[in-house]
């Protein structure tokens, strides 16, 4: 019961004062706004076609195949295919280095999507030769790599099949290699069936929608109120080093509560004040925004508690480092620029990829927003916040121990 007066008492003081309800409340609502304006605006007008970059390299002697598969995968919609071997500068150092090493460092660089690498001797197809597969070079954590290596599957896999094709027929007359004819006749049979390839690009209009869905606030309401879920750790830390400064906590540490039951009373305060702070923004934004958290409610529900548990764990760690109410502000302000920013509550992490990105969805932030966007951009069901919810709470388990841990060296 104790433990429940303790976070009765730090939540009477957070909302008694009105400032810091216009903090915890006023401001998220004011910046959601703004944001939901800013992605809106900064997507009208534009109609810009969206292409994906794909390199070629043929590292063998050009040839039927070779052709054949160049001709198809240029003629698809949506992709962009660039001849690398055309450009002087790369294919010295491809001389150098080899082809793979250049494709993956294009890729890794974001300079293209994807390469596709046509082996030597792929368009060999006499009766003894294995030659190997085009090997397509690509990031499969992007949307653009694995639109890729759908796309390319098919026309490779209908090369491979007119090619082979021609060579029973060049059997049958005893050719051990293949007959052009057929293999001719077996691509324009393949062109007649349609696309080249059943997974179709069709180049889209920048619009925006890929990553917000067909309303801006999706992308804002969630990113908003993961920011100041954190930035609300000025208040709350600042209560639990008010009472270290006043000697409270070393009165309370001399009456029959244990250190565990008084940071725990803390930790309770901390999370209540969070979880109605991110409700509260939640409300706002299905009712006044249409961003449609009820679609998964208790979805909705298990992410925003995970949210305030290692939020909660995090202001516990901080109001116990911080000596002073400036260090408090500068370890809250230090939290929530680099969660923010890793976590892509400002921007979606599809967009810059590579380490920034794995790092990000790896963050309590990156996972908080990875868990709200599955339910309003991706369509998805509680199944897929079961993930997001687990290595939060993991986090809050950390913060938690960390805090602990320090909490027992101090001198209140």
């Amino acid at each position: 019961m104790r433990v429940i007066d303790i976070c009765l008492k730090d939540l009477a003081e957070m909302l008694g004062d009105r400032r810091i309800l216009l903090f915890l409340v006023g401001m998220p609502l004011v910046f959601t706004l703004f944001m939901g304006f800013a992605y809106r605006s900064g997507t009208e007008g534009e109609a810009e076609v969206s292409l994906i970059e794909l390199g070629w390299v043929d590292a063998g002697t050009e040839g039927a195949l070779s052709h054949a598969l160049y001709e198809m995968v240029s003629e698809m919609e949506g992709i962009h295919l660039v001849d690398l071997s055309q450009d002087t500068a790369t294919a010295a150092k491809a001389a150098a280095s080899g082809w793979r090493q250049v494709a993956d460092e294009k890729v890794r660089s974001g300079s293209l999507n994807g390469v596709l690498l046509v082996a030597p001797g792929y368009s060999d197809r006499s009766a003894d030769a294995s030659p190997q597969s085009p090997v397509l070079i690509t990031d499969q954590s992007t949307a653009e790599g694995r639109a890729l290596v759908q796309a390319v599957r098919i026309p490779i896999a209908r090369v491979a099949s007119a090619a082979e094709i021609a060579r029973l027929v060049a059997s049958e007359s005893g050719d051990t290699g293949w007959d052009i004819s057929a293999f001719e006749s077996a691509l324009a049979a393949w062109g007649r069936a349609g696309s080249p390839g059943l997974v179709r690009l069709a180049a889209q209009e920048d619009t925006g929608e890929a990553w917000y869905g067909d309303n801006p606030y999706n992308m804002a309401s969630p990113g908003i109120l993961v920011m100041f879920a954190i930035m609300a750790l000025v208040t709350s830390a600042n209560v639990l080093l008010a009472e270290r400064k006043a000697g409270t906590l070393a009165r309370m540490a001399t009456t029959s509560l244990t250190r565990w039951q008084i940071l725990l009373g803390h930790a309770l305060g901390m999370f209540a004040i969070t979880l109605m702070q991110v409700l509260l923004l939640v409300v706002f934004g299905q009712v006044v925004l249409g961003v449609d958290y009820a679609r998964e409610p208790l979805a909705t529900l298990l992410i925003s508690l995970a949210l305030s548990l290692w939020v909660g764990g995090l202001g516990l760690t901080i109001g116990i480092l911080a000596n002073d109410d400036s260090q408090v502000v500068l370890f809250a302000l230090l939290a929530m620029f680099i969660l923010s920013a890793l976590g892509g509550t400002w921007f979606p992490l599809d967009l810059v990829g590579g380490a920034f990105a794995a790092i990000g969805r790896a963050s309590p932030s990156g996972q908080a927003m990875s868990g709200y966007q599955d339910i309003l951009i991706r369509g998805s069901g509680l199944s897929a916040v079961w993930q997001p919810v687990g290595i939060m709470v993991a986090w809050a388990l950390g913060f938690s121990a960390l805090a602990w841990w320090l909490f027992r060296r101090i001198r209140v």
